[in-house]
């Protein structure tokens, strides 16, 4: 059976997922958000930071959500955001479908991570992606533009943001342009932490 498409975000409690800059990716701001993140056991594992890092249910949900994922989407700005700041062994190890119009022979990385890059749009860009994750879930990995596009679309299962208690104010929106009108979601699971809220939900045709 065909697994779910879904994505996973952190999210700021005024809405915003990133900095309008992708300069600004590793600024304070975007360090607050995603500060839930990089102490943890699993990260610091896959990143190849070295032992130790937190354990715990962060920990346990950042593990399982790498484990369900068996291909990855994204859009040409977090591609090319990610190109300069990730290390060698980019943190995929899976098949990744960059939506673009750049054309460019597949990208491949130590340890497991191939970048395929897709010309057609996000449609066949999914195919290719269920194609090569198997009975595994495809994750949407962003950017905000290219999560919306598969909403918008009617293509995503579920959805889980991680919301972090920091305040941006200006940036880059979730849910900036989302067809509201054809959208319904209901909360499956939410899960508090000290540094986070986990909110899960499953998205339907309204």
């Amino acid at each position: 059976m065909a697994g779910k498409v879904y994505f996973g975000v952190s999210m700021s409690l005024d809405g915003f997922i990133a900095p309008d800059s992708p300069e600004d990716l590793m600024g304070k701001q975007w360090m607050e958000l995603q500060r839930w993140v990089f102490p943890l056991r699993f990260f610091r594992e896959n990143l190849k930071l070295g032992k130790g890092g937190e354990e715990g249910r962060d920990n346990d949900i950042a593990r399982e959500t790498f484990e369900r994922t068996g291909a990855s989407i994204m859009g040409k700005r977090m591609f090319d955001a990610g190109e300069r700041m990730w290390p060698e062994e980019a943190p995929f190890h899976t098949q990744v479908f960059v939506v673009t119009h750049e054309k460019r022979d597949p990208w491949e990385r130590p340890g497991g991570t191939t970048f395929h890059f897709i010309n057609d749009g996000i449609e066949p860009a999914l195919d290719q992606a269920r194609q090569a994750a198997g009975d595994r879930d495809v994750r949407i990995a962003g950017g905000a533009e290219t999560i919306l596009q598969y909403l918008n679309a009617g293509l995503i299962d579920e959805f889980s943001i991680a919301l972090s208690p920091v305040l941006f104010g200006t940036g880059i929106r979730l849910f900036e342009g989302i067809d509201a009108s054809r959208i319904a979601l209901t909360q499956t699971h939410a899960e508090s932490s000290p540094k986070v809220t986990h909110l899960t939900y499953t998205v339907q045709d309204r």
